[in-house]
């Protein structure tokens, strides 16, 4: 039985990275957003912009039990959408790669998608929540534009690094063995 050409490629190709990767990085990225600059730093919540009250999203004054109750609800949602990009990016990854998985979790490819996936992150949310919902800034006051500007070019640095660091790497082949160590199982 003659097999094509197009099967025969389907079959020894090594399955996608970018995929699991992306959103490993988009999860992550999320939870250093969430954890650093509303838990840690305490630079805003979800909800607390006071300059765009003008889209139907209200404003919740994290100084007041009610407001900080509201904005710990929505950091609440957006920790379970990244824990949730996340638990997808591992399934995906584990379905898709079946041996060699310490060869892949060592790839440039992989963590080169998973930065890619950060600053993938740090562009939509900084556009998104940041400038056209406004429903929050990375840290208010009189600079936040500022704050706001280096959330966006960090998010461009992390996608053009991650580019970068995945074409730099080598095909990622689970199914070869390692050179000068037996092919053990993970």
């Amino acid at each position: 039985m003659a097999t094509t050409v197009r099967e025969s490629r389907t079959e020894t190709a090594p399955p996608g990275l970018q995929l699991p990767g992306t959103l490993l990085g988009v999860g992550l990225g999320g939870f250093v957003d969430g954890i650093l600059l509303h838990q840690l730093l305490q630079w805003h919540h979800m909800l607390t912009s006071t300059d765009h009250d003008h889209i139907g999203v209200r404003y919740y004054d994290p100084d007041t039990v009610s407001g900080l109750r509201m904005n710990t609800v929505w950091d609440g949602v957006f920790h379970t959408v990244c824990w949730l990009a996340v638990l997808s990016g591992l399934a995906v990854l584990y379905a898709r790669v079946t041996t060699g998985r310490r060869q892949v979790w060592a790839s440039r490819v992989l963590w080169g998608w998973i930065l890619a996936g950060w600053g993938l992150f740090n562009l939509v949310e900084g556009i998104l929540d940041h400038q056209i919902l406004g429903i929050h800034h990375v840290h208010g006051g009189p600079y936040q534009v500022w704050w706001d500007v280096g959330f966006l070019v960090l998010g461009a640095l992390l996608l053009a690094g991650g580019w970068l660091l995945r074409r730099g790497g080598r095909p990622v082949d689970p199914a070869a063995p390692h050179a000068g160590r037996a092919d053990r199982p993970v």
